[in-house]
Order: C-alpha cells, then sequence, then structure tokens
C-alpha cells in the first residue's frame, strides 16, 4: 500500500495538513532536546522528510523504512536509507542518540516489540520523539477535523494517489494508543519521562520519552 503511494505521498500530505506537517516536523525535532550533531534514527522514514529537516539542522540521520518504494521516492537530503523492519533494526546496542517517528506508530504491528528494540538501539539517556495525529480538545474544532479527515480526505487521496490507501488512513486512527497506554508501553520498554505535547490545537501529537540506562531497564 505505501509503494503505491509513495510518488504523490509529500503532495497528499502538504495539501491534507494545509502545510502544518513541516512545522510538526520541526516541533518533534526540537522535542528531542539534543545537540545539533547527534546521530538520530528516523523509523518509518517514508519519503524522509523528518531526516531531512534534522540534516537541516545538522543532525547525522538515518531512515529506516519497510517500503522500498518509501525510501525509492525519498529526499532525505543525504541522510543513509536502509530497508528494514521496526522490530529487528539493523543497528548495534546503544548505537544512536535520538529516534523519531512520524505519522507511523499507527501501522506497526508490534508495538511492544518496536519499542523495546527502540529502547535496545538508543544510547542510555537517548531521546524518543514520536508524531502523530491527535484529537482536538475544542467540540467545533473536533468536528471539523473529523469531517475533514474522514470524508475530505479519502477523496483528495482517490483524487491524487490511490483511494483505497486513503480510506484507510482515518481508520488507521483505531490503532493509535492513548496516552496512558503509550506510557505503559514504553515504561515496560525501558523508557521513563514519557510526556504528551499537543500541536495546532491537538490535531497533530508529539509523545517524547527518556532512554533509561541499560541496567535499569525491566
Amino acid at each position: 500500500m505505501f509503494d503505491s503511494i509513495a510518488p504523490r505521498y509529500d503532495l497528499v500530505n502538504l495539501l491534507m495538513t494545509f502545510g502544518l506537517d513541516a512545522p510538526w516536523r520541526r516541533r518533534t525535532i526540537g522535542l528531542l532536546q539534543l545537540s545539533p550533531s547527534s546521530l538520530v534514527l528516523d523509523v518509518g522514514c517514508g519519503t524522509g522528510d523528518l531526516a531531512r529537516s534534522l540534516r537541516q539542522r545538522g543532525a547525522k540521520a538515518i531512515g529506516v523504512d519497510l517500503s522500498f518504494g518509501m525510501l525509492a521516492a525519498a529526499r532525505a537530503g543525504g541522510a543513509p536509507l536502509v530497508q528494514a523492519d521496526a522490530v529487528a533494526l539493523p543497528f548495534k546496542d546503544t548505537a544512536v542518540d535520538g529516534v523519531v517517528s512520524g505519522f507511523a506508530v499507527r501501522n506497526f504491528a508490534d508495538l511492544p516489540g518496536v519499542f523495546r528494540e527502540l529502547g535496545r538501539v538508543l544510547r542510555p539517556g537517548g531521546r524518543l520523539a514520536l508524531l502523530e495525529v491527535g484529537e482536538p480538545e475544542n467540540r467545533l474544532v473536533r468536528l471539523g477535523y473529523r469531517i475533514w479527515f474522514s470524508r475530505v480526505v479519502p477523496r483528495l487521496g482517490a483524487l491524487l494517489s490511490d483511494g483505497a490507501a486513503y480510506r484507510y488512513l482515518p481508520r488507521s486512527v483505531a490503532y493509535l494508543p492513548s496516552f496512558e497506554e503509550f506510557c505503559r508501553l514504553l515504561n515496560a520498554a525501558g523508557f521513563s519521562e514519557v510526556k504528551l505535547h499537543a500541536l495546532s490545537g491537538g490535531i497533530a501529537q508529539c509523545v517524547t520519552a527518556t532512554c533509561v540506562a541499560t541496567e535499569e531497564t525491566p
């Protein structure tokens, strides 16, 4: 599915978020609170937006995605790209300073396994930032958001890309954990200081966490 939407993925993202995806990515990178030269893994990197933004800010970024079509269409600003499954990353223990992921969490079939793997490759004190869709708190904003996301976005996707894929997109939100579940899963995988950051009034969200020392990991 992701192979099929890769050629126009960036265009549809731009239109369906009204360009807000760019500041959301910048905010996600800022929430890592890492030095500019840090080594950061972009898991589920898609066409490389986060990896490119990381490189522009001086970080050493590596993009990882299971979809070869996405990697083939990527514009990652020179960041190395690796085709791999998030539950079996081809990196040594404690190899990276940070991990980011943009709109990929709800597509992982084995979240506990993915979070354990992210905890494995992160150094003690390393930072995690997961950017995802959210649910606005304001009732009127929430209503408009739901209409846009569930009715307009699938039609936009069908017009410009793959209709079936963009019908899946709103439904995939059902697989997104609550913040309480995020906390439970990340704590179990060896993370602490789990925090939720609402973006653009809750339209999007970023969950951050810190990897604890190896000996403290459950």
